[in-house]
């Protein structure tokens, strides 16, 4: 089930917490949103979820209108939001049987899906303890068997591992990839390596406006414009060197590393290679060439360049 988001705009006050942006994510597919704090990320998510209503635009989930029908876009809908709101006192198979009461599951049913959630969120050996008992992992793990209880086609995962340590974290990764398989999964997160480890698509929001959509991989080659290497030439002197390299016509600088002699940066030119001028370069003098690494640009990168404006 697809979610498309159509010229969406959310104002609070005088402030345009989300202006004017649409994009749309298909079934199957995990989308990172990221953005800095006040982006506008959760006002997005609230949209989808039918839990604000937006003051332009509209949102389809599936056929359903989040203003023309939001009760059946909610049916269709897992929604875990930032804070994990909790019935700590409450063991976690009862809390389940009270989640999947609230979300009108067939009386049949229910202790079936509340063994199946257990299941896929390797809540086994905890179930039968109380909520407020559980390690932060744990207690997401709860908190996204609630959002799947009722088999929502879409998930909405706002900072899903925030707060969890290096084990959990791959775990929830794993988790919701596993999910992403058969559903519609949309996720925030701060920590950029897991949205880059964890989602098919990234969508960068600044400010309420788009200003990146697309491959962590298309991401980075859109930002990289110009080729950056980092070089280590043995048997001549850091100037010699340097010398020689800045009269290869491709090469835009050549910054010596502070501190040793025979390690170099370079920048190419833009949408040019200076690889094999610099190996033939080194050939010609003689010189030893023991690394030439080009520099990928990081999603870190990326969006602290996108969102500092």
């Amino acid at each position: 089930m697809d979610i498309i988001v159509e010229n969406l705009t959310k104002i609070y006050g005088t402030q345009r917490a989300v202006d004017n942006i649409s994009f749309k994510v298909h079934t199957g597919e995990v989308l990172g949103f990221l953005g800095p704090n006040g982006a506008g990320k959760t006002t997005t998510m609230k949209a989808i979820t039918s839990y604000l209503i937006p003051n332009k635009g509209d949102i389809h989930v599936g056929e359903f209108s989040v203003l023309d029908q939001p009760e059946e876009v909610k049916k269709r809908i897992g929604y875990l939001p930032e804070n994990n709101p909790l019935y700590n006192d409450m063991p976690v198979i009862d809390y389940l049987r009270f989640v999947a009461q609230i979300q009108g599951i067939d009386k049949s049913r229910i202790t079936g899906r509340i063994l199946e959630m257990v299941k896929i969120c390797g809540l086994e050996g905890e179930k039968h303890k109380r909520i407020g008992e559980l390690s932060k992992g744990y207690r997401q793990r709860v908190g996204l068997a609630q959002a799947l209880i009722h088999d929502p086609e879409v998930l909405i995962l706002d900072e899903p591992t925030a707060g969890l340590d290096p084990n959990q974290i791959a775990e929830i990764r794993d988790l919701i990839r596993t999910i992403g398989r058969e559903k519609t999964v949309l996720l925030s997160s701060h920590i950029l390596a897991e949205v880059e480890a964890t989602c098919d698509r990234i969508l960068i929001i600044n400010k309420g406006k788009i200003v990146a959509d697309g491959t962590p991989e298309n991401l980075r080659k859109k930002a990289q414009g110009q080729e950056m290497l980092k070089l280590t030439i043995e048997d001549a002197g850091k100037n010699e060197i340097t010398a020689a390299l800045q009269k290869i016509s491709t090469i835009d600088w050549v910054n010596p590393v502070s501190g040793h002699d025979d390690r170099f940066e370079i920048q190419s030119r833009p949408n040019v290679s200076s690889r094999r001028a610099v190996f033939d370069i080194c050939v010609k003098n003689h010189w030893t060439l023991t690394e030439m690494v080009v520099v990928e640009t990081k999603l870190e990168d990326i969006f602290h360049e996108l969102t500092m404006n």
